[in-house]
């Protein structure tokens, strides 16, 4: 239910895009961000910009090339992601909020009860061997299939992406084995 202390909080309007960081989304992920590397030269890129950068391409889905010019560069953006996803940052960051969120809702840190769904959707064509596609006989769809994994409050657990003729049965046994791994 939306409460008005809930639609504050919600309210974009004052940002430039509505994938951009607040000051108090800022503040709770400033201090899971790693350091600049000791030696060298400085770091002289805004850090916030680019997590700004980045949220922008996973919001709308757009292409690392279509940033908007008032944003750092692509290069600059799809490096410290590379970089993040390689050393942790992200995952680290993604648990941190993940937990944040549930025992501010009154609930365990840890969920005791998750939800599975499959959906399936169509893909551009390309070469088979970068994007390998099947066909979803029940739904009548080439391309691939998503299956999802959520907990009681509808915060992702995990994703995993195949050809859409994977079965769900077995779709579902691949999201519940990579938890399964990382626990």
């Amino acid at each position: 239910m939306w409460k008005p202390e809930r639609r504050c909080a919600a309210d974009r309007r004052g940002l430039l895009y509505p994938s951009d960081l607040s000051d108090a989304e800022w503040a709770l992920v400033e201090p899971m961000i790693p350091p600049a590397k000791r030696g060298g030269r400085p770091r002289d890129v805004n850090v916030r910009e680019v997590l700004n950068a980045i949220f922008y391409v996973l919001s709308t889905g757009c292409q690392w090339q279509a940033l908007p010019k008032d944003l750092p560069p692509k290069s600059t953006a799809h490096y410290y992601f590379t970089l993040w996803d390689w050393d942790g940052t992200l995952e680290r960051l993604h648990h941190a909020l993940y937990v944040a969120t549930r025992e501010r809702e009154g609930r365990e840190a840890s969920p005791t009860a998750a939800i599975i769904d499959s959906q399936s959707a169509k893909a551009a064509q390309r070469g088979r061997a970068l994007d390998p596609q099947g066909f979803d006989a029940a739904k009548k769809v080439t391309g691939r299939k998503r299956q999802i994994l959520v907990d009681t409050l509808g915060l992702l657990l995990n994703v995993v992406v195949h050809p859409a003729d994977l079965q769900d049965r077995d779709g579902a046994r691949l999201v519940l084995e990579q938890i399964a791994l990382t626990e």
